[in-house]
């Protein structure tokens, strides 16, 4: 009996690294919808970063992942079978965000990205009825702006909903890589 339990220490080590790993560092996400297309499409698979915000700051334009909780939402039925969204951070707390023309300001200034998706005329406080962006709340969108249920639906986001950033593609494997 020994000699078996002495077997079977290995590999029980392994399954708790394994699934220490997982529960706080990294964790394979599945992209479910197009709503971040043509930067992720459905099914692609993303490893999710747990770690990152727990040791630095969330930036303007990181892709993150978001816990959704349905009883707070505006629309529940564009997010009915969803519990996590995948989607860019656009602003962040105590700035004022618009976008007009197509352009993205941030306090009143246009910010010059890579990024250009086909976006809406909005102002925050047609999300959030605030002039600026209150502690620990943050504002997402999709890539395809005119599909995406993000902050314009759903609302502002919580800090403690974002359960990190992904940054990384493992699936498909020929578009293995950096995002």
């Amino acid at each position: 009996m020994k000699a078996f339990i002495k077997e079977l220490i290995p590999y029980i080590i392994i399954i708790l690294v394994v699934v220490l790993i997982r529960t706080y560092l990294v964790t394979p996400v599945v992209v479910s919808g197009s709503s971040m297309s043509p930067t992720l499409n459905n099914g692609e698979v993303l490893l999710l970063n747990k770690l990152k915000y727990r040791i630095s700051e969330i930036n303007r334009f990181d892709i993150v992942v978001v816990s959704v909780d349905k009883k707070t939402i505006k629309n529940k039925k564009l997010l009915e079978n969803e519990t996590k969204i995948i989607k860019r951070v656009i602003g962040l707390p105590s700035e004022y965000v618009e976008y007009k023309n197509n352009t993205l300001y941030i306090d009143g200034k246009e910010v010059v990205n890579d990024y250009n998706f086909n976006t809406e005329d909005f102002s925050l406080e047609e999300i959030c009825n605030c002039k600026r962006i209150p502690e620990d709340k943050y504002l997402v969108l999709g890539d395809n702006r005119e599909i995406s249920a993000d902050s314009r639906v759903i609302g502002l986001i919580d800090k403690d909903d974002i359960q990190g950033k992904t940054s990384f593609r493992l699936w498909p494997l020929n578009k293995i890589g950096n995002i």
